[in-house]
């Protein structure tokens, strides 16, 4: 199986399986002296990990990494970081009724027919707790972004056709995880967490969107061509179970407007050159502009439904998909930090890459 390494400069190789002995991976290109906020990393695989809340997946995972190389007095030594999250409650005994039967929706299906064997428990390599790794990275990564004042924030901005109707800039990131839904506005979290509980108690599942926001970006980052800085973004986001799209800047609204609407008009704003809207998402020709970038991810409603599905088995007749399990309702409180830490990775490897060109 190829398709395991992300990224050119920092990158990141993930290894493991949902009902493995753990999962892991290994970090190569961190830049050296990076001194290293353990418990703010902890934290961010907390924000993702399953059983947070009565609106998430059941299974009880801890979740705590332990380093294994690159790392010495709490400092990056410029060498591989390898590391592993072992898996301690996968009860694989819950998959033994998938064993030769396809979920709808899931990869069970592509997945043998490509290899021809497919771990059934859990969704084996398919399965979005690989996520976790990448979160792990992504936290390392915005500790080297933060050094340059480049700060990533993500939230959850709907829920099924309920949106927040209030602009990101209207928005106090620092109240995002005060909610189980992570959404910073407490009135539009209300309904959202409202919204999934009726869905979870009917026995089905709902999809949503997750906005992210990055901000202090320098001009610069991407190249042109085939490494367009937002073709790169929409890459990592595709790459999250689950997505389903990727809009930045105006993205699909733009289509619905004239060019003299759409437009970013530049000015000189006390000696700096700056756009006086920013329909662009922060990306001109695929090269940062200096403003803010920000971007929609759509996530689909969960595949396992709490209710049973008719499908086929592996020799084509008819099967019946028993629901039951331990599944989210809803996949975008916990897709936050997934999308975050993407993105972390996406901007410190495209920034690495703007210093090796530098003349």
């Amino acid at each position: 199986m190829a398709g395991n390494t992300f990224g050119k400069l920092f990158k990141l190789t993930t290894f493991g399986e949902s009902h493995g002995e753990a999962i892991g991976g290994i970090i190569d290109g961190c830049p050296a002296g990076v001194e290293l906020d353990f418990e703010a990393i902890q934290t961010e695989l907390d924000r993702r990990k399953p059983g947070q809340s009565k609106i998430t997946t059941q299974r009880k995972e801890s979740d705590t990494v332990q380093f294994l190389s690159g790392i010495f007095e709490g400092k990056t030594t410029g060498t591989p970081i390898g590391f592993i999250i072992p898996n301690s409650d996968a009860r694989s005994k819950d998959y033994d009724h998938l064993k030769d039967v396809y979920r709808p929706s899931h990869a069970d299906y592509t997945y043998d027919k490509k290899y021809g064997h497919r771990d059934y428990r859990g969704g084996g390599r398919s399965s979005a707790r690989e996520t976790a790794t990448r979160v792990l990275a992504g936290a390392i990564a915005q500790q080297v972004l933060a050094s340059q004042k480049i700060s990533i924030n993500a939230y959850v901005s709907q829920v099924g056709s309920d949106r927040c109707e209030k602009h990101y800039s209207k928005l106090d990131f620092d109240n995002t995880f005060s909610n189980i839904v992570r959404c910073p506005d407490d009135e539009t979290a209300t309904r959202f967490i409202e919204q999934i509980e009726q869905i979870r108690n009917e026995g089905d599942t709902v999809g949503g969107v997750v906005t992210c926001v990055i901000e202090n970006t320098p001009v610069g980052l991407g190249d042109p061509v085939f490494d367009k800085l937002h073709a790169d973004l929409g890459k990592a986001m595709l790459s999250i179970n689950a997505v389903k799209g990727f809009e930045y800047g105006s993205g699909f609204e733009a289509v619905t407007m004239r060019g003299s609407q759409n437009n970013d008009i530049f000015e000189n704003n006390e000696g700096e050159i700056k756009t006086k809207s920013n329909n662009s998402g922060g990306i001109q020709g695929g090269i940062s502009n200096g403003e803010d970038i920000y971007f929609n991810v759509a996530f689909k409603p969960v595949a396992t439904l709490m209710s049973n599905q008719q499908s086929v088995d592996k020799k084509g007749a008819s099967a019946e998909v028993e629901g039951k399990g331990r599944h989210d309702p809803c996949v975008v409180p916990r897709a936050v930090p997934i999308v975050r830490a993407m993105a972390a990775i996406v901007i410190l490897d495209a920034f690495l890459m703007t210093k090796t060109t530098e003349v």
